[in-house]
């Protein structure tokens, strides 16, 4: 063969390659408004072959013309199509932000759209938490969905690992989590302080890494019959992020407008797919959070009136807070560290079947401050050892300052106290590994679940009084630790064209660990601000639980749907429950209208802590550290003073609502709810005698306690409310498009019904299992309303984001801090917006960044006394009153913002922080 010929065959088969091979190009567009879509994925289907979008929308691939793509967006439905050489894609705005969305929560039976659900069901995308700008996932819902409530306690210790949470005002215990449909674990702390969720224990929501969350489903109604116990307020279920799009970056960090409270975030997100429909999806998040400190100034006069005494004692504190305003108090919130590792990953099993696994991890390490202790407070005589000011002067030790009198007085100089901190270390994991499948059209889903939570304390810098000079100054108070192990058997069947039909078991192991601190940490007085757990309070406890439901769903017509649910369970520590839940869905207009409504009865099984919890608790009360003694159910103490064992919470709850989407893009619902909580288990009163004749006295002489507090099936409580959202999305304006979205919840009635139960040893001595302080913080710790007004703006590379939060007041009465006058008075807080900006730009399809202004008006919470009737009105009419009674709700003024109860939202006012991502 001539050279010439070679050289035509080599010029013909190069031409072929070329054609073969070239590389595909295109841009892909919204469908609306043909504007450029950044970050789209583009991959060869059925393989890990792809990119992402650019900065314009354009995308560049090497893979032969005719190539079968998938082109997918959040928020949009993902587009099949035979690549050409040149491609227009056009993608059409999806169901993750509309009512076409399967939800996981609801039902039993088939999964079903928002549109089809007879349930409401709030939805959030991975954009719309990470957009909030809040370090953790518990804060982010704080801004997201109106009848989710958190914010940091003022009081940290334990807290400081995590803040209580509620839903519609009903506690963090009565909301059920989710992990993939799986139920996540407890936290084992159990709450004592004197704010929002007193006496409760929840999942810890900020354990979960916000870059893992491909979505959170909310549903807002109970479902106790189709998920068991804790679903009385409603269900959240979250979604882990499944197929691998790409690899991502993020870090985040921030700083508070005062210079403090500075954290960052790492977390990196990866994966792979494999074998089709298989998956590997995980993520790493590394962060470090410092405190904010906001001490408050201390009034003299409070303080004298708190801690005074001769005119030697009086100049002492009034010297010391010449040199030391805030008393050197550190409160604010505490410093953490955490670590959070989680997996989700998929491997198909044929065409119709998957064996489905995922796992999370989370280490935390905590510090915070209890109060400090000035030397007017605590006079620890030769047990604390010798100090350094910040001038290099070597404190006096405590030995040296006797009972202040006129020749010591200015002694303080070289002592000046000491504060105590506390530490805490928190490990929770969870993991889930099942199989599902479908056969001859029979859905099944096998799964194990495990899920353990574990906290460990330390104390330092503090003393055991009673241990004199032998007194160490770090104790280590002992701990608390929760697992279960949950197995699930699922089936369903569409058994008709209208009839769908499902079935399941499930049974539980529960344990909750207390471990015992160091000898020396509950000897006696205990560890001075935090005693430790006595070794004959420690034990492990268990229980076994196993329950089973019907469901069936049936279409009446097209549009006209029942389904009802059944549920029984059998626990091994107090018998059965049996539930039921019955709901309906109508819809009208060609789907534009839905009229909805349910009707159930639910139960909340006694957790393992408020079963066996028994501990000596340090409080600050009325100028002095007094020891509170928790005592079980199953106590000697309990049975001599008449506490029944507890048994389960029962409810009945009652929703109806409307949703309208009379177009693609606005939508509008509103729907009412009802719950009506019986037996329910309240943390009782701090409740004292020093009359030691009577039961209750002879009781806490030999506890060696000031007071005692116990779990009782004690009240009745009726909450009904509304809940409403108004969206409207893809609004054109300029050269971008405009988002609204209006949400609120407003609280009609959140109240007891009728007397506390209060056993006959208490009411006796003259007490009440509950005082107007918890019947205050079960009733008005939380906004009686809440509403944020969301707006979005999207245009070429920009995007903004305002997020204006309107919070209701909230009220406390304090008695332990204000006295019996706060019988006739209480702390009200005042409504507030808080304004929240987001500005982010995308300079590449790998690169992407967002600032934050959180909170940019710097609005703090405000309160006011307000009388209640004639004698509180009269009280604060005299000003010197009511300034020492506000310095006492504020212990003299060191938590001047928020008292020692807590507020609507966060004391520390704005703060900014800067987020970039990277994909590759």
């Amino acid at each position: 063969m001539s050279f010439h010929r070679y050289l035509l065959l080599f010029s013909f088969v190069f031409s072929i390659n070329c054609k073969l091979f070239a590389q595909i190009k295109g841009k892909v567009v919204d469908a609306s408004d043909q504007s450029s879509i950044v970050g789209a994925s583009v991959t060869v289907s059925g393989t890990q072959k792809g990119t992402v979008t650019d900065a314009e929308g354009r995308f560049s691939l090497d893979a032969p013309v005719g190539t079968n793509l998938d082109v997918s967006f959040v928020g949009y439905e993902t587009v099949k199509l035979k690549a050409s050489a040149d491609n227009l894609i056009s993608l059409t705005t999806g169901a993750t932000n509309l009512a076409e969305v399967v939800v996981a929560v609801g039902s039993r039976n088939s999964q079903r759209t928002l549109t089809d659900s007879p349930l409401p069901v709030d939805i959030l995308s991975a954009k719309e938490l990470t957009s909030t700008g809040q370090p953790t996932f518990d804060k982010a819902l704080q801004y997201r969905i109106p009848s989710f409530n958190t914010v940091n306690t003022p009081v940290n210790d334990a807290t400081t690992l995590l803040d209580p949470w509620e839903i519609r005002n009903m506690g963090p215990s009565r909301t059920l989590i989710l992990i993939n449909g799986k139920r996540k674990n407890l936290s084992s702390l159990l709450y004592v302080q004197f704010s929002p969720g007193r006496g409760e224990t929840g999942v810890d929501l900020s354990a979960i890494p916000q870059q893992a969350i491909k979505r959170v489903e909310i549903l807002r109604d109970g479902a106790s019959a189709q998920y068991g116990s804790d679903a009385i307020a409603g269900v959240m279920n979250i979604i882990l992020k499944d197929k691998f799009d790409y690899t991502s970056l993020n870090i985040n960090t921030g700083v508070t407008s005062k210079g403090d409270g500075g954290q960052i975030d790492i977390a990196f997100n990866s994966g792979s797919n494999f074998a089709g429909k298989g998956f590997v999806n995980y993520t790493v998040d590394l962060s470090q959070q410092n405190s904010a400190v906001r001490s408050g100034i201390v009034d003299v006069p409070t303080e004298i009136a708190t801690f005074g005494g001769d005119a030697a004692q009086n100049a002492l504190i009034t010297n010391y807070l010449k040199d030391y305003p805030t008393a050197n108090n550190i409160n604010g919130t505490g410093t953490i560290s955490a670590g959070k590792f989680l997996i989700n990953a998929g491997i198909p099993l044929g065409d119709t079947k998957e064996l489905y696994a995922n796992a999370a991890m989370v280490t935390k390490r905590v510090l915070s401050y209890a109060n400090f202790r000035p030397p007017y407070w605590r006079q620890d005589r030769g047990l604390l050892h010798s100090q350094t000011d910040n001038g290099g002067k070597n404190y006096l030790t405590a030995a040296t300052l006797a009972y202040p009198t006129q020749d010591n007085v200015d002694l303080y100089k070289g002592y000046t106290g000491y504060g105590p901190t506390f530490e805490g270390n928190l490990i929770d994991y969870n993991a889930t590994l099942g199989a599902r499948g479908e056969t001859n059209g029979w859905k099944h889903d096998i799964s194990l679940t495990t899920g353990y939570n574990a906290q460990l304390y330390t104390v330092d810098n503090t003393v055991n009084r009673t241990l004199g000079k032998s007194s160490p100054t770090r104790f280590r108070p002992g701990g608390y630790a929760f697992s279960h192990l949950v197995g699930n058997i699922d089936i369903s069947k569409q058994a008709t064209e209208k009839l769908g039909i499902a079935f399941g078991v499930e049974a539980r192991s529960e344990k909750y660990t207390i471990t015992a601190g160091d000898t020396a940490s509950y000897s006696g007085e205990g560890a001075n601000s935090f005693p430790g757990i006595n070794a004959m309070n420690a034990g492990v406890f268990q229980r076994f639980n196993i329950g089973g439901y019907l469901d069936l769903s049936y279409d009446v017509t097209k549009n006209f749907l029942v389904n009802g649910t059944v549920r029984t369970e059998k626990y091994s520590d107090f018998g059965n429950a049996t539930v039921w839940k019955v709901s309906s869905r109508y819809k009208l207009a060609d789907d534009k209208i839905v009229i909805r409504g349910s009707a159930s009865t639910g139960f909340r099984a006694p957790s393992l802590s408020q079963i066996y919890a028994q501990s000596t608790q340090a409080a600050f009360i009325g100028g002095t550290i007094q020891l509170s003694g928790l005592f079980n159910n199953k106590s000697t103490q309990a049975r001599l003073l008449g506490i029944p064992a507890l048994k389960p919470e029962k409810s009945t709850n009652f929703s109806v609502g409307v949703a309208v989407n009379p177009t693609r893009n606005l939508s509008i619902s509103l729907d009412y709810f009802n719950i009506n909580v019986k037996d329910r288990i309240v943390y009782s009163s701090s409740i004292s005698s020093s009359d030691l004749t009577t039961t209750l006295g002879s009781i806490l002489n030999q506890a060696g306690v000031s007071s005692i507090q116990f779990f009782i099936n004690g009240i009745q409580t009726s909450t009904s409310g509304l809940d409403y959202v108004v969206s409207y999305r893809n609004m054109p304006l300029g050269r971008g498009k405009l988002g609204l979205n209006l949400a609120g919840n407003f609280m009609l009635v959140n109240k007891i019904v009728g007397t506390p139960a209060d056993p006959e040893a208490i009411r006796s001595a003259g007490s009440s299992i509950l005082n107007t302080q918890i019947k205050s913080l079960l009733t008005e710790s939380r906004p009686k309303y809440k509403s944020i007004l969301g707006l979005d703006y999207t245009t070429g590379k920009w995007n903004v984001n305002l997020n204006n939060t309107l919070f209701g007041s909230t009220s406390f009465q304090d008695l332990d801090n204000g006295g019996s006058i706060m019988e006739n008075i209480k702390a009200q807080f005042k409504p507030a917006v808080v304004s929240d900006l987001s500005v982010g730009y995308t300079f590449s399809k790998t690169l992407s960044a967002s600032v934050n202004a959180n909170n940019f008006l710097n609005i703090l919470p405000k309160w006011d006394l307000v009388g209640l009737n004639t004698t509180g009105t009269q009280y604060l009419a005299n000003a010197e009153n009511a300034s020492l009674l506000r310095g006492f709700l504020t212990f003299s003024g060191r938590y001047s913002i928020l008292g020692y109860n807590g507020s609507q939202f966060s004391q520390l006012g704005t703060t900014f922080n800067a987020n970039i991502n990277l994909r590759f």
